[in-house]
């Protein structure tokens, strides 16, 4: 079981089963997303993932065309999870939001093109200038 939540605890989640894939994402959304130069993210599983509490959203085209959507609270403004449209069955948790970050293990940087000589996170990581086809 993988769980996690908001700063201010009036969102939690929580996931079954195993991550379906571990990255660390320096793409200019992600980067702007967070203030910081890259964001930890896991997949998993949208059948096994539940919410307590309320998020809002904010959409946006992504850079497959499609609409993904990063969701946060509302009250305290953590970014959560999201839920990207080019993958209906997968939601993307956004690692500094999980109860135990260790459970992270990334297995590749994507948008390397955008990283920043400064953020040198997952630098030694095998790592693609877009995403893997």
């Amino acid at each position: 079981m993988i769980t996690g939540g908001c700063l201010c605890g009036s969102v939690r989640y929580q996931s079954e089963g195993a991550a379906l894939f571990s990255v660390i994402c320096h793409c200019r959304d992600c980067q702007k997303s967070s203030g910081s130069g890259h964001v930890p993210v896991m997949g998993v599983s949208k059948s096994g993932f539940r919410v307590t509490g309320e998020t809002r959203g904010y959409s946006l085209i992504g850079g497959s065309h499609l609409i993904t959507t990063r969701h946060f609270c509302p009250a305290c403004g953590s970014l959560l999870f999201g839920t990207p449209d080019v993958v209906p069955d997968m939601v993307s948790l956004y690692v500094g939001s999980l109860d135990d970050p260790s459970v992270f293990e990334p297995e590749c940087a994507l948008f390397t093109r955008d990283r920043w000589p400064w953020d040198t996170s997952g630098s030694h990581l095998p790592g693609y200038e877009t995403k893997p086809d």
